[in-house]
C-alpha cells in the first residue's frame, strides 16, 4: 500500500485491502492493548491517541466512520459561548482551546472562520444589540485567551443596515437597524474530519476496522463479527473503551443517559440570497437559544438546530418531526423578506446527543437520571464511566473536545491498566491529522481550491487521478475513486452518505449512485 503522504510513521490509506489483511493479522494474534469500539470522533480520536503512545490498537465500527452522531452536528467548532453564558467556565475554556488547535494546527484545511450575524430590528435593538455584544465580547475575549490570531478569528464588531443587508441578503429590511457580527470555527463537512482522524490513527499504527461488530465485549475483551463475511473472532484486550455514543448501554447496561435530538434543515441557498454567513435568529421567548443558517457544500443552507429529549428506542439515524420542521421554520422566518415554507425543504437531518443527566459526573461516577430536566440545559461536559464488566464508556461532550475527550479516555486507560508501562503523555496535540497545512499556505497547494478544502496537502494527489464523469452537484470522479481507495469507503452508501453529502437530497442520490458504484471498479483497476 502506497504512503500518500509522509507525515505519520506508516501509510494512512484505508481501503478494503487493508481491512482484510488486518483481519487477518488480529486473528492469527488476537491479543491487543486498546480494543475501541466505536468510529465516530471520538473512537477514532481515542485510537490515534492511543496508538500515538506506542499501544496496539483496534478501532471497530459496526456501520462506517462517522455513521452515528458524528456525520449529523451543526458543522460547528463552538468556541464555548454559550457555556460562558451558563457559568460553565471550565468547558467554555477548553471548547476554545480545542477550537484553537483544530482551525490552527490539527485541521486548518478543513476548517474556517464563519461570520454569525445576528440582525437588529426596532424597537429593541439597542437593548438586544447590547446583549448579544456583551455574550460575543465574552467570546472574543476567551479566543484571545486561549491564543487564536485575530487574523484566524476576528473580533466581533456592530455593523450597519447595508453591510447586514449585503452580508445576508435575505433579511428583512422594515425597521432593520443593523447587525451585530460575531465569528466562530466551521467544518466542511464533520464526517470528513472523523475520516481524518481516522486516517492519522492508522498511520499510527492502529487498525480501522469498520462494518465489525462488536458481539459482545467487556474489559478483557471482545467477540467480533465481520458483518461482510458473518465470521467471528475472538479478540483478548487489557482494556475496551466503548465510544458507541447514545448506544453506549447496548454494551454496558449500567450506563444511563438522557438523549437529545438535534435536528436541521436543508435549503437551497439561493432561498437566503446565497449567503455564505450563518444567520443567527434568537428563539422567541427565549435569552439564549438562536437558530442558525449555515452556509454547506453543493449550494446547501442548513437550519438548525432543535434540542428536544429523545425518548423511546434509539434509531440508527434519527428522523426530524413536524414539530421540529415547524419550529426552525418559524423561528428563521421572523428576520426573512420572503418566508420559506414547507416546500423549500428539500431535507432533514437529526442527530443524537449522548448527554449526561443529572449534572456532570466525574470520571469512574455514574450519571444519574432526572426525567424533568430540560435537554438544552444538561452539561456537554464528557466523562469516562468504568462499568461493572470493565469496559471504559466514554460519554457526553460534543464534535469540538473529540480530542480532549481521547486524551482523557486513554489517561484513564493507562492509569487503569498500563500504570507501570511509562508510557508517554498524549501527544496529539502536536499531531496533525492527514492533509493538515498551515492556514497562510493554503493557496500555495498546486490543486483546485475545492480540492484544497477537501484534502489540505493531499489535494494534488486527488485531483491528479485519472478524471470521469462529474457524479452530480460539481463532485467529480476523482473524488469518488479517492474516496474508495483511499478513505475506506465499502459500499455506495460510505461514499454518498459520508465521504461526500450526495446522498442528503434524494434527487441528488439517484443522480450519483451509478457513478458512485463506477468507483468501485475503478479502484479495483486503477489502485492508487
Amino acid at each position: 500500500m502506497p504512503r500518500i503522504v509522509g507525515r505519520t510513521p506508516h501509510p494512512s490509506a484505508l481501503s478494503a485491502g487493508r481491512r482484510a489483511r488486518e483481519l487477518d493479522a488480529l486473528a492469527a494474534d488476537p491479543v491487543v492493548d486498546v480494543l475501541v469500539i466505536g468510529g465516530g470522533a471520538t473512537g477514532t480520536g481515542i485510537a490515534l491517541d492511543a496508538a500515538a503512545r506506542g499501544l496496539r490498537t483496534v478501532l471497530v465500527e459496526r456501520h462506517d466512520l462517522a455513521h452515528g452522531t458524528s456525520r449529523w452536528s451543526s458543522k460547528l467548532i463552538h468556541g464555548g459561548l454559550r457555556y460562558l453564558a451558563s457559568g460553565q467556565l471550565g468547558i467554555a475554556h477548553e471548547s476554545a482551546a480545542e477550537r484553537h488547535l483544530l482551525m490552527t494546527r490539527l485541521a486548518p484545511h478543513l476548517t474556517r472562520p464563519l461570520a454569525q450575524i445576528v440582525p437588529l430590528y426596532a424597537p429593541g435593538h439597542v437593548t438586544r444589540g447590547a446583549f448579544v455584544g456583551a455574550g460575543y465580547g465574552l467570546g472574543d475575549g476567551l479566543r484571545r485567551f486561549v491564543g487564536t490570531p485575530a487574523v484566524v478569528l476576528a473580533s466581533p464588531s456592530l455593523i450597519g443596515p447595508e453591510e447586514t443587508l449585503r452580508r445576508a441578503p435575505a433579511v428583512r429590511a422594515d425597521d432593520l437597524r443593523g447587525g451585530v457580527r460575531g465569528w466562530d470555527g466551521q467544518l466542511l463537512d464533520d464526517a470528513r474530519l472523523v475520516v481524518a482522524i481516522a486516517r492519522t490513527a492508522a498511520g499510527y499504527g492502529a487498525s480501522v476496522l469498520t462494518r465489525v461488530e462488536a458481539v459482545s465485549a467487556d474489559g478483557d475483551g471482545a467477540v467480533l463479527r465481520d458483518v461482510v463475511t458473518g465470521s467471528e473472532l475472538t479478540v483478548h484486550a487489557r482494556t475496551v473503551v466503548s465510544a458507541t455514543g447514545v448506544w453506549a448501554g447496548e454494551l454496558d447496561p449500567s450506563v444511563r443517559l438522557r438523549p437529545s435530538r438535534g435536528t436541521h434543515l436543508v435549503v437551497s441557498s439561493e432561498r437566503l440570497g446565497g449567503a455564505d454567513v450563518s444567520l443567527t435568529v434568537p428563539v422567541p421567548g427565549s435569552s439564549s437559544r438562536f437558530v442558525f443558517t449555515l452556509p454547506a457544500p453543493h449550494g446547501r443552507t442548513y437550519i438548525g438546530l432543535t434540542d428536544v429529549p429523545a425518548d423511546g428506542a434509539l434509531p440508527d439515524e434519527p428522523q426530524a418531526t413536524d414539530a421540529e420542521i415547524d419550529m426552525l421554520l418559524s423561528t428563521v422566518n421572523t428576520v426573512l423578506a420572503g418566508p420559506l415554507s414547507r416546500d423549500d425543504v428539500i431535507a432533514t437531518f437529526a442527530g443524537l446527543r449522548p448527554l449526561l443527566a443529572g449534572g456532570a459526573p466525574g470520571r469512574g461516577v455514574a450519571a444519574s437520571v432526572d426525567d424533568s430536566e430540560d435537554t438544552s440545559d444538561l452539561s456537554r461536559r464528557h466523562a469516562i464511566l468504568e462499568g461493572p464488566s470493565g469496559v471504559l464508556s466514554v460519554v457526553g461532550g460534543k464534535l469540538t473536545t473529540y480530542r480532549r475527550m481521547a486524551e482523557d479516555a486513554v489517561d484513564a486507560v493507562v492509569a487503569r491498566r498500563f500504570a507501570s508501562a511509562a508510557l508517554p503523555a498524549s501527544a496529539t496535540r502536536r499531531i496533525p491529522l492527514v492533509g493538515a497545512w498551515p492556514r497562510a499556505r493554503l493557496d500555495e497547494i498546486a490543486a483546485p481550491a475545492r480540492f484544497v478544502r477537501r484534502y489540505g496537502a493531499e489535494a494534488p494527489f486527488a485531483a491528479t487521478l485519472p478524471d470521469g464523469a462529474d457524479a452530480a452537484c460539481g463532485v467529480t470522479a476523482q473524488e469518488l475513486h479517492w474516496g474508495v481507495a483511499v478513505e475506506g469507503a465499502l459500499a455506495v452508501d460510505d461514499l454518498l452518505d459520508r465521504r461526500t453529502r450526495l446522498g442528503l437530497v434524494a434527487t441528488d442520490r439517484m443522480r450519483s449512485t451509478d457513478a458512485a458504484a463506477a468507483a468501485f471498479e475503478r479502484a479495483r483497476v486503477e489502485p492508487i
